[in-house]
């Protein structure tokens, strides 16, 4: 998608913040195994949720449906969006002390052994 600004072409992916958050969890996770501390995995489960509802209000999204049409403005309004969203899920995680991250964390901590300090 490409939008005008200035007189310049500037091309804009909503996907592209998504997918970066999701390469960068990956990372973590990947990372966060017998070595991790109880801090450092917590931080990471947290981090997976708030990527989870994420993808799950993306997806609530889409069934509203646009009234904006495909004009350059709605490639800004759908790129905003996007951070807009990935805000709601952080918000919403820290607001509800992260449940799922709850779950996950006490599972993974058994798999891996982790003790609390």
């Amino acid at each position: 998608m490409s939008i005008a600004l200035n007189g310049m072409n500037s091309y804009i992916d909503p996907s592209m913040t998504s997918a970066l958050s999701g390469t960068k969890l990956s990372g973590k996770l990947e990372g966060a195994g017998s070595n991790a501390s109880a801090d450092e995995l917590k931080e990471v489960c947290k981090e997976f949720e708030s990527y989870f509802l994420e993808q799950m209000y993306k997806e609530m999204f889409k069934t509203i449906g646009s009234e904006e049409g495909d004009g350059p403005l709605s490639s800004l309004v759908d790129y905003f969006k996007d951070g807009a969203i990935q805000s709601l899920a952080s918000q919403t995680t820290e607001q509800t002390g992260g449940p799922l991250a709850q779950q996950l964390y006490e599972q993974m901590k058994r798999n891996y052994g982790i003790t609390e300090e």
